[in-house]
């Protein structure tokens, strides 16, 4: 029987890029680090000499004290079992994920570029040492602008925030708040050739599994104005127009647009197959027979 302590690669897996995805600590040292400086999706580093202000942190900060936490170090041995330990006896509910982050890597699961996360800024909301990087991109947000907050937070860093702001201001605002600007010319997270922000995040944080390739093709037909590309992007042209005009807000439109990214890539994930049609109908009739 499992032990209840732990979660294997693929129950985790299942529940990365979901609202479910629990909180996620490398808990490597710094030499297995450097070997393979890439992070689990939505995971951030924390020393496993401090277990003591992660309870802390986690108990005051999270919204939901019941949300699980996974700790995972190279082997998901005796590191992660001794701080998982520690953080139940502070009656936080953790988990070590077994094999570690080796057997993550070698199950073929996404690993996320360490050096392309941009710098973390302090916030008393964030967990120790996770911080929250800061995005700025241009206010009324429609295809792009929604879908790459919700990579970032469903596969990067969680507690990220966003500013949206005028268009001629967005590289001041950028340099002066040092926030990472996305989705404007001349940036490194932007459109490239054919290829819209969103394809450009993907590859950049080496997320190419198969459920983000199908829907990065949507949004780039949606977002490029190309519709044939998918038979869903004139869809998600339609639906994020209608977004836009919901909100005045663009946080508030941020905050609905996630929900419609998870459904997309429950889709693309679970019911790519899937159709849709009228059995009891066609039943009904056949029974019947004609008049």
């Amino acid at each position: 029987m499992p032990s209840p302590n732990h979660i294997t690669v693929n129950q985790l897996a299942r529940l990365t890029g979901t609202p479910d995805m629990p909180v996620i600590v490398d808990l490597c040292i710094d030499e297995d680090f450097a070997l393979d400086p890439r992070l689990i999706p939505g995971a951030f580093r924390h020393p496993f000499t401090d277990i003591s202000s992660l309870a802390e942190s986690v108990l005051k900060n999270s919204s939901d004290p019941a949300r699980r936490l996974i700790v995972y170090c190279q082997k998901g041995k005796k590191i992660s079992e001794g701080a998982a330990a520690q953080l139940r006896c502070h009656g936080i509910p953790a988990q070590v994920l077994e094999g570690g982050q080796l057997a993550w890597r070698d199950a073929g699961q996404p690993l996320v570029p360490a050096s392309k996360i941009p710098d973390r800024h302090d916030d008393v909301t964030a967990l120790p040492d996770s911080g929250t990087t800061l995005w700025v991109t241009r206010y009324r947000p429609k295809i792009d602008r929604i879908a790459c907050p919700w990579l970032i937070r469903r596969f990067v860093d969680p507690q990220a925030r966003f500013l949206f702001v005028s268009p001629a201001t967005v590289l001041d605002v950028a340099e002066k708040f040092k926030a990472t600007a996305f989705d404007v010319e001349g940036v490194f997270w932007s459109h490239r050739d054919e290829l819209c922000t969103f394809d450009t995040m993907v590859q950049e944080f080496e997320l190419g599994i198969d459920a983000l390739n199908t829907i990065a093709t949507v949004v780039r037909g949606a977002d490029t104005n190309r519709p044939e590309l998918t038979a869903q992007s004139a869809g998600l042209l339609a639906v994020s127009v209608g977004l836009s005009r919901m909100y005045k807000d663009d946080l508030a439109q941020l905050d609905a647009g996630m929900l419609l990214y998870d459904a997309l890539y429950r889709w693309a994930r679970d019911g790519l197959n899937e159709g849709h049609d009228w059995p009891d109908a066609k039943k009904s009739v056949s029974s019947t027979g004609p008049n």
